[in-house]
């Protein structure tokens, strides 16, 4: 597997929208070292729920088994880019 995606002030609405369009497992790695499935929308609530300050995610490691979903959230976290993925306001 990769090394872990460190995401900082991301958009939970759009990181959500940009994670449903990820083909392979992507996974939140806690403090503690477990990892949470965030394919799986009960971990999407356990796990981001922890992680949330105003409506942002201020930081969060994440592991992706897919190069190309690695990718999509590595532009995400740097440009804002939300790629294919449909952003509801």
């Amino acid at each position: 597997m990769t090394p872990y995606l460190e995401l900082h002030d991301i958009d939970v609405t759009a990181f959500l929208a940009v994670l449903d369009t990820c083909v392979g497992n992507v996974y939140l790695v806690t403090e503690e070292g477990d990892k949470l499935n965030l394919k799986s929308k009960l971990c999407q609530l356990i796990g981001l729920t922890q992680l949330i300050e105003g409506g942002k995610i201020v930081s969060a490691k994440i592991l992706a088994e897919n190069p190309n979903d690695e990718s999509k959230l590595f532009r995400f976290n740097l440009l804002g880019d939300t790629g294919d993925a449909v952003v509801e306001k």
